[in-house]
């Protein structure tokens, strides 16, 4: 019978030498011992992939391996000292890499990650921050994600995760009714410039979602967690309807029609009218109403009930009236009908 624990010792090998080439060219230089510390395996092992690595390479045109197509060590550093230095790298950087651009985007989006409260290990996304900036084709621009109003709540939200414990916070809800909430972190998302945290709340012992801007008073409770983000399955939609939604029909671009997904309630009819995709969204109230016809100004537009079309084509007159008055913002005038 054939020994099947040859090819896959000869598959872990290869998997260890690509994982020790990539932590040598981070590491600069270092020793055999803490290369052996860092993987788990005997000195001996790290150095016979230290020589196995020195005579590894990608041939030349003529199909030889020629000088410079091979990588290559300090090998008297190496002998002497046990210590490794890469001091030639083949194919690895030949490898397409990021622009600066490109780099700088990532890095912007990982410092966002970083704020919130289901990353909670910012030193592995500061690594991986240093790891773009080195491999980028050219130095990334120094970036920087803006601050919010929000970013104070965020931060109580992520040391509350840290710490293991409930947060509690006074909530002002769709009906104007404030109510004092016990919660478990599990997520903070974003829907154009609101934020939202959902969360277990364990006064309606069910999964909640909260607007960040109606929160006040948040503080850190001495109850520890019960929920915890991977224990609990969050729906993929934001927004969960609820019986007292009221039920809105508007024809929409049919570009901007994924941008109110959240909003359309499941088994909703979608039909072509002039050129526009018409569907119904659920809102809590008309002025949920009215924030998201402001948020998509000449895309959408209000077909029915009628109250919902008079509610926001009142709320836009009262906006252009203001231009008319000379007290309008800086701001562009939103459209709504």
């Amino acid at each position: 019978m054939a020994d099947r624990s040859q090819p896959r010792h000869a598959q872990d090998k290869l998997a260890f030498l690509l994982s020790l080439v990539p932590y040598l060219m981070d590491h600069d230089r270092v020793s055999v011992a803490d290369a052996a510390a860092h993987f788990g395996v005997p000195e001996h092992q790290i150095r016979e992939a230290v020589r196995l690595i020195g005579v590894s390479g990608v041939p030349g045109e003529t199909a030889m391996y020629q000088h410079g197509d091979l990588f290559d060590i300090a090998w008297d550093d190496f002998e002497d000292n046990d210590q490794i230095l890469l001091t030639h790298l083949v194919a690895i950087d030949d490898s397409p890499r990021f622009s600066a651009r490109e780099a700088a985007a990532l890095i912007a989006g990982l410092q966002y990650l970083s704020s919130l409260p289901e990353h909670a290990d910012r030193d592995a996304i500061a690594s991986l921050t240093a790891k773009l900036s080195r491999g980028a084709s050219s130095q990334p621009s120094q970036v920087a994600v803006e601050a919010s109003e929000s970013d104070e709540t965020v931060a109580l939200i992520r040391e509350s995760v840290e710490r293991g414990s409930q947060l509690e916070f006074d909530y002002l809800n769709s009906q104007g009714q404030a109510e004092r909430r016990r919660v478990d972190p599990l997520r903070v998302e974003s829907v154009d410039a609101d934020w939202y945290l959902r969360g277990w709340c364990h006064s309606r012992e069910a999964l909640r979602t909260f607007r960040l801007d109606r929160m006040s008073l948040p503080s850190i409770t001495d109850e520890p967690i019960t929920h915890a983000a991977r224990d609990v399955s969050l729906p993929d939609k934001l927004f969960e309807g609820s019986v007292d939604d009221l039920i809105v029909t508007i024809d929409v671009a049919p570009a901007a029609a994924p941008l109110i997904a959240d909003y359309i309630p499941e088994g909703a009819t979608m039909t072509e009218v002039d050129g526009r995709v018409r569907t119904t969204v659920r809102v809590s109230h008309y002025h949920g109403l009215k924030r998201l016809i402001a948020s998509m100004p000449g895309v959408a537009t209000v077909v029915e009930p009628t109250e919902a079309r008079a509610v926001v084509a009142e709320w836009a007159a009262a906006g252009a009236a203001r231009y008319d008055a000379g007290h309008a913002p800086a701001a562009t005038q939103h459209e709504a009908t």
